[in-house]
Formats: C-alpha cells, sequence, structure tokens
C-alpha cells in the first residue's frame, strides 16, 4: 500500500469571493457528459461541477463537486437572483443514444434548451461547447464561469486575447470563445443575454497547454453535427437487441465514454472521493486503470459486438504489463503508468463534507489474486470470440499462471481492496482457480504449450482446499475467507465462473445465506458486513450502501438456479435506481435512499449488461 500524504494549500491559494449559491446536487443529479479523454459532469442546474483537463486524471478545472463555489464551476442556465440559487431544469435527456446533453427550463417567459457535449477528439483539442437554445419567449440568460486550476486551488490570470478570453496559471491555458459580451466581477467571467425562439448562442471552453499556440476557434455546430454522427455510428455496431436494449446501450455508452481513446485503458469512474458513506472517509479515486474491471468491461463489449474495444484494450494490457508479469499491479494509469501515490487535498471540504479528499490510488501495490483470474477470463473469452490471436497475449498468460502456481496458496487483500490484514480470502482463491482452468483449456485447444498434467493437478488441489477450508457445513455457505464465520457477496460468483454448478447444493446455500444475511431491508446486497465506528474486515470506519454490482450479480444467481422470475423482478428493481438518464453509481444507501460512491461506475453497468444478456436468453422479462 502506498502512503497517503497530506497535501496543503499554501499562502496565496483561493480566496472567498461572492458567492453564486451553488450547492452540488446528489450524485444522482449529474448527467455525464465526455470525448473518451476526459469527462465533466453537469447537475441539474445547469451547474459544470467536475472536469479534469485534458485527460481523466488530471487536476480538476471544476472541482467544486468536491469543495465550494470556489473551488470552480461553470453555471449555464436561466438568470436568477445569487440569494435564490439556480433553479434545476424542468427536463433533460441525452439526444437520441449519444452523450449530447439537452436540458430545458420552462421560466415565466418561454422555455430555453442548453446543449451540453465534448466533440471527440484525436489530436485536437479538448473542448467543452454548450449552445444555447430558445425554444419559446424570450428567457434571460446567465453564464458565470469560474475556473480554478489544480483542483480548486489556483487562481488562474484571466485577460483578452484577440477578443478571446484565456485563463492562464502554470502549465495549462483555458480559452472562452462566445459570441456573447462577457465581463469579470468577483475573479469570475459572466455572461447576461437573452435569446428568443430559434436563437443559439454557443459558448466552448478548450485547453491548451499554457506554452503553446492558441487553439483553434471552434465551430460547434459543426462539432455537434460531428458528435451526433460519432455515437449513431457507434451504437450501430451493437449486437442486443433484447427487451433491455435501453439499458444496455446505455451503459455501453457510459463504458465507451470511460475508455481512454488512445491507450485503451478504462478507467473505473471519471471521479474521485464521491463518498461511500455520506460524511465519512470511505472516499477513492477511482480515475485509473482496474484490470479486474477493466477485464469484465472487455467481457461486456466483445458480448454486444464491440471488438475493436476489446482488441484495444488487450493491447493496452501487454503494454502495461510489459516483460514484468511477476509484478503484476493491480490497477495502473490509464496510459499503463505504475506510480499511483496517494495524497489527500486538505483544501477541498469533501462532498457533503465527506473527507479526506484523495488523489492517487495506494491500493495500486496490494496483493490481490483474484485479478490473474479476472485477467486469464478476457484472455480466453477473446480467444474463444475469434479476436485475431496475439502470441504475446498467450505468452503473457502462461506466464500469470507460473506465478499463480507459486504464490496462489498466499493470504491477500482481496477484491474489495481491504486495508486490514491479509487473509486467505475464498474469491481469490476461486479466481486462481479459474486463471489456471482457463489456461489449462488454452492448452488443451492446441495454441500454446505447457505443463498440462501439473496444471491439472494443480487445478484440483485449488478445489479441493478451497472446499475444505473455505466452506461452512453447518451454515451450508461458502465464507469470505478461511475459518471465518463472514460471509462475501463475491461468492456469488461461484457458479458464473464455473467452480461448482449452479445446482450444487454449497452454492444454493451461499445464495441463500447472502439473500439472509448480506440482504437490504428493499432486496439489494451489501459486499461484506462492515463495523461502524470500529474498522472492521476492510481496516475502515463507518458504513456502506448496497453494492450495485454484487446486486446484479444475486439476480444473475437466482436466473442460474431456476429462480428466474425472482431474478427478473430483483433485476428491475435496479434498473430503477438509476437516475433519469439512465447512470449508476458504485452503490445504493437504502438509509438515504440515494446512490453513493464514484458516479458513473464502470463496475455497475458491466453486471447490468451481463444481466440483461442472461435474462434474455432465459426469455425471463415481462410483456
Amino acid at each position: 500500500m502506498g502512503r497517503t500524504d497530506k497535501i496543503t494549500r499554501p499562502m496565496g491559494g483561493v480566496t472567498p469571493v461572492r458567492r453564486e449559491m451553488h450547492v452540488a446536487g446528489r450524485i444522482e443529479d449529474y448527467a455525464l457528459i465526455g470525448d473518451m479523454q476526459t469527462a465533466g459532469l453537469v447537475c441539474r442546474d445547469g451547474t459544470v461541477d467536475w472536469l479534469c483537463l485534458p485527460r481523466f486524471d488530471s487536476p480538476a478545472v471544476f472541482a467544486g463537486l468536491l469543495g465550494t463555489e470556489e473551488n470552480g464551476f461553470w453555471r449555464l442556465g436561466p438568470a436568477h437572483s445569487p440569494e435564490g440559487g439556480p433553479p434545476p431544469a424542468d427536463r433533460r435527456r441525452y439526444r437520441g443514444d449519444s452523450l449530447v446533453l439537452e436540458s430545458e427550463w420552462d421560466t415565466p417567459r418561454g422555455t430555453v434548451r442548453v446543449i451540453d457535449f465534448m466533440p471527440p477528439r484525436e489530436d485536437a483539442t479538448p473542448q467543452l461547447i454548450r449552445i444555447v437554445e430558445g425554444v419559446s419567449g424570450r428567457v434571460p440568460m446567465r453564464s458565470a464561469l469560474r475556473m480554478r486550476f489544480s483542483y480548486g486551488w489556483v487562481v488562474p490570470w484571466v485577460h483578452k486575447v484577440d477578443e478571446r478570453t484565456v485563463a492562464v496559471a502554470g502549465p495549462d491555458s483555458v480559452w472562452l470563445d462566445t459570441d456573447a459580451e462577457t465581463y469579470g466581477r468577483d475573479l469570475t467571467t459572466y455572461a447576461d443575454f437573452t435569446v428568443g425562439p430559434g436563437e443559439r448562442i454557443a459558448f466552448t471552453i478548450s485547453w491548451q497547454p499554457s506554452h503553446s499556440r492558441p487553439p483553434g476557434v471552434p465551430e460547434p455546430e459543426a462539432a455537434l453535427e460531428a458528435t451526433e454522427d460519432f455515437w449513431r455510428e457507434w451504437v450501430d455496431h451493437c449486437t442486443y437487441h433484447g427487451p433491455y436494449r435501453d439499458a444496455v446501450v446505455r451503459s455501453l455508452i457510459t463504458l465507451k465514454a470511460l475508455t481512454y481513446a488512445p491507450t485503451g485503458g478504462i478507467v473505473a469512474a471519471p471521479t474521485t472521493s464521491l463518498p461511500e458513506d455520506i460524511g465519512g472517509s470511505r472516499n477513492w479515486d477511482y480515475r485509473f486503470t482496474w484490470l479486474r474491471d477493466a477485464a469484465i468491461t472487455l467481457s461486456s463489449l466483445l458480448r454486444t459486438g464491440y471488438r475493436e474495444e476489446a482488441r484495444a484494450w488487450r493491447e493496452w494490457l501487454l503494454r502495461a504489463v510489459a516483460g514484468d508479469p511477476e509484478n503484476l499491479q493491480i490497477m495502473y494509469g490509464i496510459a499503463g503508468e505504475r506510480e499511483l501515490g496517494e495524497n489527500e487535498l486538505t483544501w477541498l471540504t469533501g462532498y457533503e463534507n465527506s473527507q479526506p479528499v484523495r488523489v492517487g490510488n495506494g491500493a495500486a501495490g496490494q496483493l490481490q489474486l483474484d485479478v490473474y483470474g479476472e485477467v486469464t477470463e478476457a484472455l480466453h473469452l477473446a480467444h474463444n470470440t475469434g479476436l485475431a490471436r496475439n502470441d504475446y497475449a498467450s505468452l503473457l498468460q502462461l506466464k500469470l499462471i507460473q506465478w499463480v502456481e507459486k504464490h496462489w496458496d498466499e493470504p491477500d487483500e482481496g477484491i474489495w481492496e481491504v486495508r486490514g490484514p491479509r487473509r486467505h480470502f475464498v474469491h481469490s482463491k476461486v479466481m486462481t482457480w479459474v486463471a489456471v482452468d482457463r489456461t489449462i483449456k488454452l492448452i488443451e485447444s492446441g495454441d500454446v504449450d505447457g505443463p498440462l498434467d501439473r496444471w491439472r493437478q494443480l487445478r484440483e488441489t485449488i478445489h479441493r482446499e478451497v472446499c475444505a477450508k473455505g466452506y461452512d457445513p453447518e451454515r451450508n455457505t461458502f465464507t469470505q475467507s478461511y475459518g471465518s464465520k463472514e460471509l462475501d457477496a463475491s461468492l456469488l460468483l461461484i457458479p458464473q465462473m464455473g467452480f461448482l454448478p449452479p445446482d450444487d447444493k454449497r452454492v444454493i446455500g451461499t445464495i441463500e445465506a447472502i439473500q439472509r444475511e448480506l440482504g437490504t431491508e428493499d432486496g439489494f446486497v451489501l459486499r461484506y458486513p462492515t463495523s461502524g465506528d470500529d474498522a472492521g474486515v476492510d481496516g475502515l470506519e463507518g458504513d456502506e450502501g448496497a453494492f450495485l454490482a454484487c446486486s446484479f450479480w444475486l439476480a444473475d444467481d437466482l436466473a442460474m438456479i431456476g429462480r428466474v422470475e425472482e431474478a427478473r423482478i430483483l433485476f428491475e428493481k435496479l434498473l430503477s435506481l438509476r437516475n433519469d438518464l439512465g447512470l449508476l453509481a458504485e452503490e445504493w444507501d437504502s438509509r438515504l435512499q440515494r446512490q453513493v460512491g464514484n458516479f458513473p461506475q464502470a463496475f455497475s453497468h458491466v453486471p447490468l449488461i451481463d444481466t440483461a444478456l442472461r435474462l434474455t436468453a432465459s426469455g425471463a422479462y415481462g410483456g
């Protein structure tokens, strides 16, 4: 585990200014926009509260989500008094199957629409474009743009260059282009204007290294058309046409938006430190590529027709691991970086006072044996679905199993990245079995050579030990770790990975025990028991919400053991937790009835897709 350092703002940082009376919304109040290299979150009231430039893992230009309006935001909507605060939009939606967001306000003076999007880019400048369109009447509007670099720490120098507004600080510059007249006050750039029916006024911010020449003047309307075309063409490749298509396609678009296009790396989420426990300390930076998350994402993409994304991820994996598979990390930077040191940003108050705010992730140095199984399973699926053969991928798989052969019987931190003592987690052992099993199948296919008899014996040894040490015969359930009485929702993956058949009494007993002991009042599933004020198995204080991925896994298992109607009801109940735009965070707080954790979360949208595919195949759906 990496050491967590505190970074305290020195003298000369952000100073209090006149407030715009905007506070961060609920997590489900946000919409995602992005360009496959970074992403922004737009609140219902038209405020961009989170945007990192130029990459997912870059310091935020707007960090109001994790602090206050003093840490940066961009509000665009109907004019309002600062004391009253901006009103939420009356309606919002994505334009068809795209990441182009439309928000509409009905005001006493008429109706107005704001269109938000980020054009996909290759070598182009990152841009966030906002187009104001009058629908009816004449509506007074206001743009309030408060840029704060380095996660809300640094106030930039804002000035005019050839009628363009530019904010500069250190290595960063952000350029604002608009036909509206702008003015500065209280370290904020404003524009006040009125739109009538059919009138359109565009605002664009573009990031550029401060030492480079100014970026080209944007063409918002052409960029809008190109962005819609991009998403329309991409969605056309989807091979799923079942009853849950809208939910599946929205999840696929979200996964695509979380993919860093230049390398194929997939971030777990575009945010950091959105809390699993409101007001607590379970706040982590998810803007990196977890091998586990990326591997299961690849699985969903492959099964819905997206082979190019799967190929790009496989190439990313080979570059990240390089010639050092013995030192496989559980996560890397989006370009394959290995150093992800964890720090705390003490000048940010945290989302709803949830502290600390962390950047970087010390879990990068943990031992998590299950990762070897997830990566091997992904490579196995790629091989079986006809992805073009890559000899190094097969060689890598053999190297990984050679390491597993030597280390599978060691304790680890497990799938949930506990910060307590290492244990012999049952799920970790099951996934080492998966790694060996899939490699045996690769050898049996004739594509590679390996010690088949020895690894078959290893597979049997792991299986025998898990069933002997990880199973509680008195309660008829597998347990979280050897010798423990606690349960863990990751055990739901035992039948899905083929470790035991679904009709095995130990599998059925485990499913029922998890329902009974880890189920919430509203029918969802906790990852494992937490201990409130005391540090429990994960070494952390506080509790957390129902883990959405685990709840989808339960639906899968119920379908596998023949309880398909119960599975369908649970799945559709989970779909109802999505926000109005079809997005999910990591967890659901049953007490507060709201989403919690980083947002949107790949690890929630992937099992949504998988469960939809399973239920569709079984015919277990209404209508």
